[in-house]
């Protein structure tokens, strides 16, 4: 797809595998800035992680979101933490200390993300790529990892929960994702709001039937709209709020 500007590319790929929903990329290459939007979303018979790699790149400024997203709250569902991400944590603390923490994140996204989430801002360096890129494909091969040995999950309640917590979160993220801005400015808000939701965030369809108010009621306005703002509680981090042993210690954080 060629943007308005006549001059940005956006390139997007798509595939399904045996375990994988849905594996897609989008990646945007204009004179200002270069975009990747890489993400893997599991069949619902699983109940992995979804990986997610954001880089926003200009001359002087990256801004990047490295994860494995986690699909069931790792706070509240301690057998779910210890599943998945307890092996990780040395991973996790290796690119942590080399990619610090990136600024304030809201209370809210705060809970669609892991404890060896990478959340960084930096100017462009050889160096700073470098890091970036190890940290890409050493996350992703965890990812990979997981995914070869997850055993596929027969109980159709655990099913169901794997089902409306993806679609959570895509609802979520199609609402609430901040390259929407940068889809707008490139190709209109139609298609934008069509890629978010077709494409990028594709299942918010074909999951579930709820919507955003239903899970996030606390967006709602008076006249039944959604509430434009990112976060409605208004206190976000600072700090990256989980210790070295992956324990969310944001409550004392939280400002």
């Amino acid at each position: 797809m060629i943007a308005m500007d006549e001059q940005t590319r956006l390139e997007m790929l798509s595939f399904e595998t045996p375990k994988i929903r849905l594996l897609r990329s989008m990646s945007i290459e204009g004179e200002a800035m270069q975009v990747l939007d890489f993400a893997a979303f599991p069949k619902p018979e699983f109940d992995l992680p979804i990986f997610c790699g954001n880089f926003f790149t200009t001359a002087n400024m990256n801004i990047v979101v490295l994860d494995l997203n986690p699909l069931h709250d790792v706070t509240s569902r301690r057998d779910y933490k210890e599943k998945y991400y307890d092996r990780l944590l040395p991973l996790g603390l290796k690119y942590t200390e080399l990619l610090p923490w990136g600024g304030k994140l809201t209370s809210e996204s705060i809970k669609f993300f892991s404890p060896i989430v990478i959340w960084t801002k930096f100017s462009s360096s050889n160096s700073k790529h470098e890091v970036l890129y190890s940290a890409f494909v050493e996350y992703y091969k965890a990812w990979l990892e997981l995914m070869e040995q997850a055993v596929e999950d027969t109980d159709p309640s655990q099913i169901t929960c794997n089902l409306e917590a993806q679609h959570r979160y895509l609802t979520w993220r199609a609402e609430k994702d901040p390259g929407h801005g940068v889809l707008k400015r490139l190709i209109g808000e139609k298609l934008a709001k069509d890629l978010l939701r077709n494409f990028l965030f594709s299942g918010i369809d074909e999951l579930g039937s709820k919507t955003f108010l239903d899970y996030f009621p606390e967006y709602g306005i008076e006249d039944g709209t959604i509430n434009e703002k990112r976060s409605i509680i208004g206190k976000g981090f600072e700090n990256r709020p989980w210790d070295k042993n992956g324990e969310f210690i944001g409550n004392d954080l939280r400002n």
